[in-house]
């Protein structure tokens, strides 16, 4: 799904789940989440209605929408990052770019951050001014408005580490090359790679990062963007003690994809390796039910699907059984012990239909679709119209074999496509009708309304 893609209009969000308990559920930051504008003026809705504003992100209420790469007006009473550097003697009339996004060199030579050569250079914008700093200076201002008796809900969204690739003094120059990880890559994966990998090897930004001086400049940077995040989150937890909020709370850590940066030969997000689809999740439970999990690590299979059942089981509200396919994680959180029934594999999938390597595999749209599904020893890939892929995680953690034209693992690959199958087959297909009406259809239903099917 793309950034632009709008989400079916009958498709239901968090916000909308937590709705009816009375929670207020807010947005900060980015989202890339909306609904048509068509069809919202189709059925006769203002547009500009507060429904519309809040299906134009995500469900929730648009408190600060910040998309990054399109900043501008977005919170009623508030003209968005924009206005606010012009507010604080930023002049201009995109200063999201000419100053939180670009640096100077030593000649003072403005130098944009889209650029990664110039990712060297600090942002032309002060920290206390800068995108991860105000959105959490607007995350501070929305817990500030709670009374304490209402339940509320924050998606708090930073839109960086992200392009473009350039941080603030002091958090451009935390780090060096000494502080880099060792690249998970080898030269083997250049010989006869599958078409699709090869596509994306193909791309500008993968032949960038796989780059050893790109990795050296861009990689220190990228490390302070999460810096800057971690201190502050910081500010903002210390907030949430002072004003007896944090032990009350729930809280999420998590991200929407990795970021290859060289490895296996890449840039950015699109495929199928652990440095693209293994995110991380870091969740504070407050009820002391959970103190006995408390700091400790999780090592089943979890999906990001899961976070929604997760708040509303938290938030004492139903899981809807028709259209919610993830599983609450409370059990996990409260128990050092899995249920019994918990999931062996997780599914991850693409359609890299937007993207560079459909042209340069002439695919049509509906064609650039792939399937991932992860045990604890295998991982197996499916594409539309090409072989395969299938990786030895025990064997070979850092998938750097691609096993999936091996004749030797023609059977594993054969049992790994069959569990997908299975698997997939169980996804919900009537969203519409409750589950509990579901299990009660049947005959004798139909003979209780005088209905009566096929009798002699």
């Amino acid at each position: 799904m793309a950034n632009q893609d709008p989400t079916r209009i009958d498709e239901l969000t968090i916000a909308d789940y937590l709705q009816p308990a009375g929670y207020r559920s807010a947005l900060v930051g980015k989202t890339h989440s909306r609904k048509s504008l068509a069809q919202i003026r189709a059925l006769g809705i203002d547009p500009e209605s507060d429904f519309a504003r809040c299906v134009a992100s995500g469900g929730f209420e648009p408190y600060e929408l910040h998309e990054g790469l399109y900043p501008g007006a977005r919170a009623p009473g508030d003209n968005g990052y924009n206005a606010y550097l012009n507010s604080q003697g930023y002049a201009g009339s995109n200063p999201w770019h000419e100053y939180a996004n670009c640096g100077a060199d030593k000649n003072g030579n403005i130098r944009s951050g889209w650029q990664l050569r110039n990712s060297i250079y600090p942002a032309r914008v002060a920290e206390e001014h800068s995108e991860t700093t105000y959105l959490t200076n607007r995350a501070i201002e929305f817990l500030d408005q709670q009374d304490g008796d209402s339940p509320w809900c924050l998606h708090l969204s930073y839109i960086k580490p992200h392009w473009p690739l350039i941080a603030p003094a002091p958090y451009h120059d935390l780090y060096d090359v000494s502080d880099i990880q060792p690249v998970q890559r080898s030269e083997q994966e250049l010989d006869n790679p599958h078409p699709v990998y090869a596509a994306f090897m193909e791309q500008e930004y993968s032949e960038s990062f796989s780059r050893e001086d790109v990795r050296k400049r861009v990689i220190p940077v990228y490390m302070g963007l999460i810096r800057q995040i971690d201190d502050q989150l910081g500010r903002l937890f210390e907030y949430m003690k002072q004003t007896e909020m944090l032990e009350q709370t729930m809280i999420v850590f998590t991200s929407d994809h990795g970021d290859y940066l060289g490895d296996h030969w890449l840039g950015e997000k699109d495929l199928f390796h652990e440095a693209s689809v293994k995110i991380p999740l870091i969740i504070a439970d407050p009820d002391t039910i959970a103190d006995d999990t408390r700091g400790s690590v999780c090592n089943e299979m979890v999906e990001a699907v899961d976070l929604l059942p997760t708040f509303v089981e938290y938030g004492g509200g139903v899981i809807n059984r028709e259209r919610i396919e993830g599983q609450s994680l409370l059990p996990l959180l409260r128990s050092k012990i899995a249920p019994a029934d918990w999931r062996q594999f997780a599914f991850s999938e693409i359609d890299y239909s937007e993207r560079g390597a459909r042209s340069s595999l002439k695919l049509e749209p509906y064609d650039c679709r792939a399937l991932m599904i992860r045990d604890r020893h295998w991982k197996y890939i499916h594409h539309n119209l090409f072989r395969p892929q299938l990786f030895d995680m025990q064997k070979d953690p850092h998938e750097l074999i691609d096993l999936g034209d091996n004749p030797a693992y023609a059977k594993v690959r054969a049992d790994m496509r069959q569990l997908m199958l299975t698997a997939r087959r169980r996804l919900k297909p009537r969203i519409g009708t409750p589950y509990e009406n579901l299990a009660n259809m049947g005959p004798q239903q139909d003979e209780a309304q005088g209905i009566i099917i096929g009798r002699w």
